[in-house]
């Protein structure tokens, strides 16, 4: 029971970090963060066996890897975007963690150019 594990430090490290804020603020901070950091690695396993599954599946379908890849890529911007954006709110900086917001949401756009591009060509083929 991993999710147990997980809440359980979420707990621990959000009464310690209430009492922290305190007294050290950049502490309690700084905790938070490193909580973050020991959830992520707990769950590197599960995203593992998601992405290799995934890539079954592709391979089933017919569908390029690039596509996948591209994929993946957007999910994990989506993922590191949320993170980052928690953090920098955590610190008070709501501002930065809108424009850390946007800038993903840039970044997804642009990755996904050549996915956009093919469903395009597909129903423009469709079409003719």
């Amino acid at each position: 029971m991993e999710i147990a594990q997980i809440v359980g430090l979420a707990i621990i490290v959000t009464v310690l970090g209430a009492v922290l804020k305190q007294i050290k603020p950049e502490i309690a901070l700084q905790l938070s963060i490193l909580a973050g950091v020991i959830i992520f690695i707990l769950v590197m396993g599960r995203i593992k066996i998601v992405i290799d599954l995934l890539e079954k599946l592709a391979d089933q379908a017919n569908i390029s890897s690039y596509y996948l890849l591209i994929v993946l890529k957007i999910v994990g911007i989506a993922y590191l975007t949320e993170i980052g954006s928690q953090i920098c709110r955590d610190a008070g900086e709501n501002a930065l963690a809108t424009k850390v917001e946007i800038a993903a949401k840039i970044f997804v756009v642009v990755l996904a150019i050549p996915i956009i591009t093919a469903i395009m060509e597909s129903l423009i083929k469709l079409l003719a």
